[in-house]
């Protein structure tokens, strides 16, 4: 029996295991990023993140996981079964742990606070994926160019790059693009959506960045400087068509 919480075991060993819950001895580590685990067979999961390893494959559409669990979830997919519904709203969850993490936003309870900065979550996933702010801890490796990311997701979207995939395609064109972000900005154009206004004259634009090209007419402000002669202009293709007089001029 465990002399901290009371609960018992058939075999000592799994005491023995069970009891780093309360010393929070983490003794198997992973060679390749430093981080420790309680259990070994939790350090053999990570380690297919370093691996680039997805052993566990889906028979309906053949994708592949790294974890049996993701598998399990993906799955659902293709069943269509959600049977975790929530009775403040009625919305329903493939997993039981996704409805727990979900309820939080009916109580508005935060219980995981970080200790550096004060901030709270709703889960403790979120807190430690948050943490690595204050740690620099960056975890999730690209095998094909080293470069690093806070969270797996942000690897998952990168590799791409690599790939050259363009999961997200337009129903209208056909085009097709590496972000949904970039998809949704797109697609404006076949909706005729300008859902970026201007405040001061009321003029819509379908990109944020057009918005902000478009302000600086009401600001006066002259951003782009010719290196030549100082003149300073509001648009940066204005400034690169001036610098082609000092570059005429050249010997």
């Amino acid at each position: 029996m465990c002399l901290d919480c009371g609960k018992s075991f058939i075999q000592r060993s799994n005491l023995i295991t069970h009891q780093k819950i309360h010393t929070g001895e983490r003794s198997h580590k992973c060679l390749d990023c430093g981080k420790n685990f309680i259990w070994k067979s939790a350090l053999v999961k990570h380690q297919a993140v370093h691996t680039g390893e997805r052993s566990h494959k889906c028979l309906d559409c053949g994708k592949s996981f790294i974890h049996k669990s993701d598998l399990v979830k993906h799955q659902a997919i293709h069943t269509g079964e959600r049977p975790h519904t929530c009775l403040d709203c009625r919305k329903s969850f493939i997993q039981g742990s996704d409805l727990v993490k979900h309820q939080a936003i009916h109580t508005g309870e935060r219980p995981h606070r970080c200790l550096d900065c004060g901030k709270s979550f709703t889960q403790r996933s979120h807190l430690k994926t948050h943490q690595r702010i204050h740690t620099g801890e960056r975890p999730h490796k690209c095998l094909d160019c080293g470069k690093s990311f806070i969270q797996r997701s942000d690897l998952v979207k990168h590799q791409i790059i690599h790939t050259g995939e363009r999961p997200h395609k337009c129903l209208d064109c056909g085009k097709s693009f590496i972000r949904r972000s970039t998809l949704l900005n797109h697609q404006t154009i076949h909706t005729g959506e300008r859902p970026h206004k201007c405040l001061d004259c009321g003029k819509s634009f379908i990109r944020q960045s057009a918005l902000v090209r478009h302000k600086v007419v009401h600001t006066g402000e002259r951003p782009h400087q010719c290196s030549d002669c100082g003149k300073r202009f509001m648009q940066s293709s204005t400034l690169v068509k001036h610098q082609a007089i000092h570059t005429r001029g050249r010997p």
